[in-house]
Order: C-alpha cells, then structure tokens, then sequence
C-alpha cells in the first residue's frame, strides 16, 4: 500500500517521531514479577487489538493487510497511530482508499445521525438511557433497524476472555509473593487484576475501579487496564475506548509530590462563584512511575500523565488517581520542547524554560481534572450537555487551573523549586507543543483556545520578529480570567455558548501558523514514539 499523495511520505511521517525506549531499572523486581509481566504483556496485545476494532470498522482488516505486505515502515506508523489517519495533521489518510476518520469511532452503526440518536435516546426510560449513553455499551441496529445498545462484555468477549486469561495468569504469579510486601493493607496489583478480569465478564467496572484506585504504593509494578478515555468517540463523548499500561513505580519520586494532592486548597481558591465549585473532593493519591509497556487507545500524542477514572459514578465513589509517567516526561521535554523554545519563544526568556516547570505543571494539570464542576447547575454532567466539545474544554480546564494552581501553591510555599515566571514561559513553549497534535484533537484545539486568549488578554506576546514572550505584569490575571470562563462554560452547561467560545479561540492565528512553520522546517519531531524492549523480549 502507497501513501496518499498529500507531501508528507511515509517515511518523513515517521521521522517526525523521535525514538524513545521506554525502559526502567527492573533489578529489584522478584522472579514473580518478571513472569507476571510477562502475562501482561500477553494480555496487552489483545487490548490493542480491541482498540483498534473500537477506533474504525475497517482497522482489523486493513492492519493485517499491511503487516502481510510487509512494509515495516507504513507497519510502524500504522500501530503508532492506531489507524491510517495522522493525527497531528487533522486526521489526514497515509493509507489510500480509507474513508475520513470516523467522528464516532466504531462505537456507532455507520450510518447513524446525531439527530437520530438523541431522538432515540429521548424516548427510553431513565434507566435505559443511562445504559445507551453509558460509557461500557456499544449502539447497534437491531433486526427491525432500530438502534439498541450492547454491553462491551458481550460485542468485544471474543478478545476480553483471552485478556482476562493473562490477567488471572499474572494475579497467580503475583500470589506467590510474601503477602507483608502489602504494608498499608490496601490493594494489591493481583487483587486489581482479579476483579478487572471479573469486570470485563460483567460490564461491572466499579468494584475494580475501586481496587484500582486503592492500589497500594508498596506494589513495585503499576497496570492500569480498561476502558477510560473518550476522545475516540469525537461525537458526542460518551463511548470509552480500552488502554492499557504496565508501569514500574518510582517510589521516591512519588513521595516528593504527595504535598501536591491536596485539591481542596486549590478548589477554594478557584476564581469562581461558590456554586460552581466541587464540594465532594477527594485527595487524589500519586503515583511517578516509568513505562514499560502500552496497548489500546495510547496512540500519538504518548501520554504523559493521567488522572483516572472518568466515570462520574467512580469520581463521586472513590475519587481518582493521578498517574505522572517519569520516563515519557523526560523524553518529550529532551526531543520536543527544548528545541521547539528554541523557534518561538523570545532569546531574553529562554532561561525560563525549564524541565521542573514542565513536569510539574502535567503534574497540576492531571490533578486540576478534578477541580471545578464535573455537573452542571441543573444537574447534568458537564460531559452530557457539552457533547463534542467536552474533551476540548476539560483538557482546557486542566491546562489552565493548572497553571493558576501553580501561582497559588507558589504563595503557599508548596512549591519552592520552580518560579512564576518559569512555569508562564515554559507553558507558552508547550502551548505550540500541543497545537502541532492537530487542532481536531482534544490538547491541541484545547490549547489553541487558550493560546488565543491569554494573547487576546495581553498575557503572552507575539513581537514583531514572530516571537513569543510573557507580558509578566498581565499574565497572572488572564489566567485566573480564563480558568473562571472555562469552568463557568462547564458549570452552566450552555452549549451555545461553548460552540461560540470555540467558533472563536479553537482557531490557528497567522502568527501561530508562521511559528508552526518554523517549527516543521526545523525539523523537530511532534513527538516521541516508543520502543518497548521489555515487549520484544516476550515475543
């Protein structure tokens, strides 16, 4: 298969990804360990495969195709991205003959309407709508052509059993080990995988996303596992997509950032109306660990941190946890954004760039996902009433709650070892970062909303040379102006009004397109792509 002529070959889309091999020091890990991982990984290679029949109807078929032709190179970039479309080039086709990428995934029948959901939707019972628009069924025409739902447990079993096999062949190796390895009496990585393999028979997800939640941080290895992130589902937000990470945690960097998780602090100094804010917080534990391993929906841009669960149910239940990938981190600030500053950001603030700024605002922004309203004032959830532009908006929200956060615990003396001005310019730098993924993309048109209106505010600045610098006496205000307009948009709910917001920030100016210009005829990759040796030694 032949890339479509559009000036970007294979092999140059391939070269905008720089090599990362996501490796950690495993010595101290038991020979229990080392087999359970070896399961995992195992179980792994179903979930990949599970996403990509979740991401296009059309992806099983087409990616054992290309692996029989043989091209390792268009077979690389086709596991990088899950699919033939390039991301960061809104969604562009590498493959010919592909349709466009599918806004709603395969979660939907091809040839559904919105309009023809929602009427749908209108007319089932509470229950029956909660369970249609539920994050763990797929939608399906029945025999008579009427919509219906399936639970994932059944659509997506002939893959889920397998895995669930792995899991319980991992949770035994696990048990092996001395029960006082568990000090805290809180969960264990083979408590976790049990009920998660049990979770994906049922479609219950609860009772294991609590296991998750509490798992303790005397385990040495860190899986996450199941299905979370809605951005496949570019329709309307509501469908999770499988992911699926093993970690190696790092015990000491985890203790330096547990002053980070008090959110109530931050959720009482947010800059909004009392109404707005989220009164059932609950301290989110951390976790810095180093990848080892990934499968399902984890295609480019390579996460660097989340902040999981996101269903509300599990929120409300058990709170959530942040999880801050210590490897990737490095490697994304060494590749991308150091010589990306280098392009954009005015000679005099270079020096503000800094690794501690970068890491630790990921660090805020995953726990910021947790600040501000989750459910509008009448009721709803944010996610139900802002559809499409959900994602959009929460990454947004996350970004800049972040960085007003980082000024708060600045004064507070949480944070010593980074200042005002590092964090202003070293989110700037990452703005364009962000931006080069796309703006059909949830960071990237994210960021874009933001870049615009901090500029807009007088907060960042374009000269006349096209670089970008921090107007320090204007920005401290037009973040805390943006964090409250954000998490006012979410809290009322008013989709016309976030449609307008959008309409009018998600766009590229001509300076930040000449700035992106820049970046690419630098030849500096969009991101890192990972290499995974401990995968290829289970071959």
């Amino acid at each position: 298969m032949a890339a479509v002529s559009t000036g970007r070959s294979i092999k140059s889309r391939l070269a905008r990804y720089a090599p990362f091999e996501c490796t950690a020091d495993l010595s101290k890990l038991s020979k229990q360990e080392h087999t359970a991982i070896k399961h995992l990984v195992k179980a792994g290679r179903f979930i990949d495969q599970l996403y990509f029949r979740q991401h296009w109807s059309g992806n099983e078929a087409l990616r054992k195709k290309i692996h029989e032709q043989g091209d390792r190179d268009l077979c690389e970039l086709f596991e990088m991205y899950k699919g033939p479309w390039a991301s960061e080039d809104n969604d562009e086709p590498f493959v010919e003959g592909v349709p466009p990428c599918p806004e709603t995934g395969n979660f939907y029948p091809e040839d559904m309407t919105k309009h023809e959901f929602e009427e749908w939707t209108s007319t089932l019972s509470k229950d029956e709508e909660a369970k249609a628009k539920s994050f763990y069924t797929r939608i399906v025409r029945g025999a008579d052509n009427k919509l219906a739902y399936v639970p994932y447990s059944e659509c997506y079993k002939d893959l889920l059993e397998p895995a669930a096999k792995h899991f319980r062949d991992a949770a035994d190796a696990l048990s092996e080990l001395p029960s006082s390895d568990i000090k805290d009496g809180k969960t264990s990585v083979e408590t976790f995988l049990r009920s998660r393999a049990e979770a994906f028979a049922s479609n219950d997800y609860l009772p294991s996303e609590l296991d998750w939640l509490s798992l303790s941080k005397y385990n040495k290895l860190e899986v996450t596992a199941g299905p979370y992130e809605v951005y496949t589902d570019a329709a309307f937000g509501l469908k999770s997509a499988y992911e699926f990470y093993i970690h190696a945690r790092d015990e000491e960097s985890s203790r330096l950032l547990e002053a980070f998780s008090d959110l109530q602090f931050v959720e009482d100094h947010l800059p909004i109306p009392d109404k707005y804010r989220n009164d059932k917080l609950i301290p989110a534990p951390i976790a810095v660990v180093n990848q080892l391993y990934a499968a399902g929906d984890v295609a480019t841009p390579m996460t660097a941190a989340y902040n999981l669960p996101n269903d509300e149910e599990a929120i409300k239940k058990g709170g959530s946890k942040l999880v801050l990938i210590k490897n990737v981190q490095e490697g994304k600030f060494a590749h991308v954004l150091t010589p990306i500053a280098k392009q954009v950001i005015a000679a005099d603030q270079l020096e503000y760039i800094t690794s501690d700024a970068f890491t630790t605002h990921i660090l805020l922004h995953e726990v910021c996902h947790s600040n501000g309203p989750h459910h509008t004032l009448a009721g709803d959830t944010v996610r139900s009433k802002l559809k499409e532009y959900h994602s959009a908006m929460e990454e947004a929200k996350a970004d800049i709650a972040g960085l007003f956060a980082a000024t708060l615990l600045i004064k507070k003396g949480k944070i010593d070892k980074v200042t005002d001005k590092q964090f202003w310019v070293t989110f700037l730098a990452s703005a364009f970062r962000s931006i080069r993924f796309g703006i059909k993309e949830a960071h990237g048109l994210g960021q874009a909303c933001q870049l615009n209106y901090l500029v807009e505010k007088g907060g960042f600045v374009c000269d006349s040379e096209n670089r970008y610098r921090v107007d320090f006496d204007k920005v401290e205000q037009a973040v805390s102006d943006l964090t409250h307009d954000i998490m006012i948009l979410q809290g009322d709910g008013d989709k016309s009004a976030v449609d307008a917001f959008i309409g009018k920030y998600g766009v590229l100016s001509e300076e930040t397109k000449t700035a992106l210009e820049r970046i690419e005829h630098a030849a500096i990759p969009v991101d890192i792509r990972p290499i995974y040796p401990i995968a290829d030694n289970e071959q």
